[in-house]
């Protein structure tokens, strides 16, 4: 899958995604450091990349709808420290073998994916 990693993540969790097969790439790397959000979300809409974040504003539905992305995947945890991040990229990993993001918002916490259900599927 393809995803974009934002800025406030560790890129050194590129290396863990690309071992399990993903194309990743960072804010950063691809020279967007500082950009705002909503052209973050354009971007990777017109890329069709996996937008993966801590930025709790992209669990926005109204603001940022999964819908009409690749997917947007914020992480949740008790923290943002990099043990606790390769934790959440793991069990991200895991998700994504089964099925990929693609139109939903999922949360990644700990050992567990919760998947925002769009009002139209409901």
């Amino acid at each position: 899958m393809k995803l974009k990693l934002d800025e406030n993540l560790d890129a050194r969790l590129l290396s863990v995604l690309r071992r399990a097969g993903h194309e990743a790439a960072t804010v950063r790397d691809q020279g967007l450091a500082g950009i705002d959000d909503q052209a973050l979300y354009v971007c990777c809409r017109s890329e069709a990349r996996i937008l993966v974040t801590l930025d709790l504003d992209f669990a926005n539905v109204l603001r940022y709808p999964p819908e009409a992305s690749g997917g947007i995947v914020v992480f949740r945890g008790p923290d943002d420290l990099l043990p606790t991040l390769r934790i959440l990229t793991e069990t991200l990993i895991g998700a994504l073998a089964k099925a990929g993001p693609g139109g939903q918002l999922w949360i990644v916490e700990p050992g567990r994916v919760r998947i925002h259900e769009s009002q139209s599927s409901l």
